[in-house]
């Protein structure tokens, strides 16, 4: 488990969702720093099958204040009251968690339009209004945080054809980190966070069924992940975070600890393909093909000299370990067209690395395209956003990573 260090002392903590489950568990962690805690939620009342209540949870909150306040996050009349509240009773506002999800793994003909609609507006909008109305108060404090409990913008049409309406609905909030971390670089920090495993709340008991608890763990790695983010400086921002791999950085190695069942085999999570074989066996068993499977591309004859091996050598000479760490992602591009074929670009390994064939480790993101279009995407005269919406490119993979090699396009379009 993560120690708390007490930096979060008096500090102020706006929570959605924080009545039980996720966010609970972030609020009581920042609460053991001494922080203040604005719980959002709108179970003001025992829920018959939920456990916990915005009075509940703040009873639970030790070491901090608690302000708990109703809120349905599809009301902006109520999030504007909480914040409201918040300013009057702790004075500001330093950090805002967006939790509050609705969800139904449900494909289109088996969603109803009153369940499209209350995905739609509590996870995408419901987002939006929060942080609409918090972003005043953060961009005054020296901490500035958003969190939104949303995964990595990965379009892997698995994650699309048996619930599409749930995905877009995440989605949309992951989207925000994209667009607001840019929008407010510099005065607040806006990050994803996801779990690399199932976690056990109570909506993973209603989905999962009997015995999935054994296959979870605690809501306590997303706390003391999340607790991870917010200790972090505002220029850490625009990152969609894995629970596990930011707590590896801090140090942890021992993960049974938030095992619900330490030894049992744990349940990957949506939206991640870093469990592809255990992925595919839970899509096939629904009926579905799953959409990726591990192949070894036929080896290739080696190219012949012309523009596509020329811009990759210019790429590799534009390559630095600054350039690595900004980025960490391995591309593959499979070019069709004279010169053409399977290409790839490193930005993982020291010093960063292109060649041709395959990479040494599975790559993040894989684009495909013709071998003109290639050229012209790096050289500034075909930009990277036309070509996919054009459908001149083809995008499989992290969606966030895809976006950040746009961005080191645009600085080499001078040299190419």
């Amino acid at each position: 488990m993560l120690p708390n260090t007490g930096r979060l002392a008096g500090c102020t903590v706006f929570i959605t969702g924080a009545s039980r489950g996720i966010g609970k568990a972030i609020a009581l962690k920042a609460a053991k720093d001494g922080a203040n805690i604005v719980i959002a939620a709108k179970t003001a009342q025992p829920h018959p099958k939920l456990l916990g209540t915005i009075y509940t949870a703040a009873e639970e909150t030790v070491g901090g204040k608690a302000l708990p306040c109703i809120v349905d996050v599809r009301d902006e009349q109520q999030i504007s009251a909480a914040v409201e509240k918040a300013i009057k009773k702790f004075g500001g506002i330093d950090i805002l968690v967006n939790n509050a999800s609705a969800i139904s793994l449900t494909n289109t003909l088996d969603t109803p339009t009153k369940r499209l609609d209350l995905m739609m507006n509590v996870n995408t909008r419901g987002t939006y209004l929060a942080s609409k109305a918090c972003i005043p108060y953060l961009k005054k404090s020296k901490v500035a945080h958003i969190l939104n409990i949303s995964p990595p913008l990965n379009l892997n049409p698995v994650w699309f054809k048996q619930h599409c309406a749930y995905t877009i609905a995440k989605y949309g909030m992951s989207m925000y980190v994209l667009g607001m971390a840019e929008e407010f670089k510099g005065e607040i920090a806006v990050n994803a966070l996801w779990p690399k495993t199932a976690i056990h709340t109570a909506a993973m008991d209603m989905l999962g069924g009997p015995g999935i608890e054994s296959q979870c763990r605690k809501v306590d790695i997303i706390a003391d992940a999340a607790y991870s983010i917010f200790q972090k400086p505002k220029s850490f921002t625009g990152n969609f975070v894995i629970d596990e791999n930011i707590l590896k950085e801090e140090g942890i190695e021992n993960f049974d600890v938030y095992a619900i069942k330490p030894g049992h085999p744990l349940q990957p999570d949506f939206f991640l393909d870093e469990y592809p074989e255990a992925v595919s066996k839970k899509v096939e068993s629904t009926g579905a093909v799953p959409e990726f499977k591990e192949e070894k591309l036929q080896l290739q004859p080696k190219p012949r000299s012309g523009a596509v091996e020329e811009t990759f050598r210019i790429v590799k000479d534009s390559l630095s370990d600054d350039v690595v760490k900004a980025t960490q992602a391995i591309y593959l591009f499979e070019l069709s067209g004279e010169d053409g074929g399977t290409w790839f670009l490193d930005l993982k390994s020291k010093g960063g690395n292109v060649g041709y064939g395959e990479p040494s480790d599975q790559a993040d993101v894989v684009m495909s395209m013709t071998t003109d279009d290639f050229v012209k995407m790096f050289s500034g005269k075909l930009k990277p956003t036309m070509a996919f919406m054009s459908g001149k490119l083809k995008i499989k993979g992290n969606m966030a990573l895809a976006i950040k090699l746009e961005k080191l396009m645009n600085q080499m379009n001078a040299r190419l």
